[in-house]
């Protein structure tokens, strides 16, 4: 099992768009969630991750190469 502060580390990559900019959640956080509720805002980060919203989709279509 992951502790707080492993979870609370790979929910700020999860949020940060740009990786090589750094965010950081206030780790004082860590005193009021529970492993419970990090680990379901990890979850809901990585599901969020791998969906594309109708417009982007739709600007990424733009780029495809039709032969």
């Amino acid at each position: 099992m992951k502790t707080k502060e492993e979870l609370l580390k790979e929910i700020e990559t999860l949020l940060a768009y740009n990786p090589k900019q750094k965010l950081e959640i206030n780790p004082n956080y860590l005193e009021y969630l529970e492993i419970k509720d990090l680990e379901s805002i990890r979850l809901t980060l990585l599901k969020k991750a791998g969906v594309l919203k109708e417009e982007d989709k739709n600007w990424l279509e733009q780029f495809k190469r039709y032969n």
